[in-house]
């Protein structure tokens, strides 16, 4: 009697729903990324801000992450994580839409584009919370993995090549026309979730109803972890000092360097192209360092990279070069946010994957309007590129927590929250 083979593992792909959710956190992560070439261009272009000016924007940007982050995550959790998402998509739309108009009626100031950009950035919280949350209730547990780096690779790409567009957007059609198409693609992004079939089901109420509680669990599960905690230690290190180099990268070309806006998006361009790259290396690259190693090698590598970039940024031949090392520092960088991305939602019990998604945002985007201010009040007073070699020196030191960890040497990493003992609570 003869066996019958397994059956082809079905690709994520072809799932509907996954498609749909798929286009819509691609659309809107990539209308989130637009805003950050954008609003600071327009802000240089169109209203002389100064250098502390522009980086304000940078902090409203993540001020929510600061703020609502920890909370977030609890009341995602009481909610429907897809129409948690729609309503961000369709409130992003509105906000970015009020800029043109102010535009176009002469009344556009810093204080508008201020209260924009903090608007967004709470529908952004809420919106990024949810899509990390809503995967498993629609495709089977043993297609998380693929779906999560899929996931994660998209939105990584879109971050850095947002940028890009914006500039070349930008370039055709001006600054505030960019950003009403750009407000234009959230409701794409609302619309490809509609589209998604399989209901959703509300979430448990919990009788507690203890807020402080709730987010005290998701705290204590990623600090008591011994493998989460150094992740979230290297990512929110990385993200406070990278925040003045991002937050400045914009002033130093189209400000200081005078470059076009074509220019300027030809660099987050490059971003781009080595997000891509990561994306599709990733699994080879970890498959030969192993999980762990390549976390902290791939750290090391992409801020070696963008630290020899710095002093390359110049108006003459060197800028090229320039590029070239800002783009092959995202290599590396992907691949490493990819797996630390898929190791955090292997490991989580799934009544705890918002408030993880939430507490690591939390730590990792919490950091970064300190990082803004911190890169205003240094361009003030001792110039761009000063300041952005703080940053840069800072970000080496990014890789501490994970290098001392045991991260230093797991080739395989835990698959599920079983396996990790006494690091996690029981799954319910």
């Amino acid at each position: 009697m003869s066996q019958s083979s397994p059956a082809p593992k079905k690709s994520l792909i072809s799932h509907h729903d996954f498609r749909q959710l798929w286009a819509g956190q691609s659309i809107s992560q990539i209308g989130s990324a637009v805003t950050l070439l954008a609003l600071p261009y327009l802000a240089i272009k169109e209203l002389d801000a100064t250098p502390f000016q522009v980086t304000l924007l940078t902090m409203f940007q993540y001020l929510a992450f600061l703020l609502l982050g920890l909370p977030a995550g609890a009341w995602v959790d009481r909610m429907r994580h897809r129409r948690v998402m729609i309503v961000g998509d369709v409130g992003r739309a509105i906000l970015l839409g009020s800029i043109p108009v102010a535009h176009a009626f002469d009344a556009l100031t810093l204080t508008q584009l201020y209260a924009v950009t903090f608007g967004t950035s709470v529908l952004t919280l809420f919106f990024d919370v949810a899509y990390q949350s809503v995967l498993p209730s629609l495709v089977a547990d043993e297609q998380l993995v693929e779906g999560n780096a899929k996931l994660e690779a998209t939105r990584k790409v879109a971050e850095v090549g947002g940028p890009g567009l914006a500039g070349a957007v930008i370039n055709v059609l001006s600054a505030p026309l960019a950003i009403a198409v750009n407000s234009v693609s959230f409701l794409g992004s609302a619309l490809f979730l509609t589209r998604i079939r399989r209901p959703e089901q509300r979430a448990e109420p919990r009788t507690d109803g203890n807020l402080r509680k709730e987010m005290g669990e998701g705290l204590r599960f990623v600090l008591g972890h011994p493998i989460l905690r150094p992740i979230a230690a290297t990512a929110t290190i990385s993200n406070l000092w990278g925040t003045i180099g991002i937050s400045l990268l914009v002033v130093l070309l189209a400000d200081t360097l005078h470059l076009s806006a074509l220019l300027v998006g030809l660099v987050f361009s490059a971003a781009a192209v080595g997000g891509i790259a990561g994306a599709v290396l990733a699994e080879r690259v970890v498959a030969r360092l192993g999980q762990g190693p390549a976390i902290w090698i791939c750290m090391v590598a992409s801020t070696v990279c963008w630290f020899l970039a710095l002093p390359l940024y110049q108006d003459d031949w060197r800028l090229a070069l320039g590029i070239v090392l800002h783009g092959l520092g995202w290599v590396p960088f992907i691949i490493y946010n990819v797996t630390q991305v898929s190791f955090r939602q292997r490991v989580t019990p799934k009544h705890l994957m918002a408030r993880m998604n939430a507490t690591i945002r939390f730590m990792v985007w919490g950091v970064v309007p300190i990082g803004a201010l911190l890169a205003g009040v240094l361009a003030e007073n001792y110039g761009v590129r000063a300041a952005m070699w703080v940053g840069v020196v800072g970000e080496l030191f990014a890789v501490l927590p994970v290098v001392i960890s045991p991260l230093r040497s797991m080739r395989e990493l835990p698959t599920a929250p079983e396996d990790e003992p006494a690091a996690a609570p029981a799954t319910v």
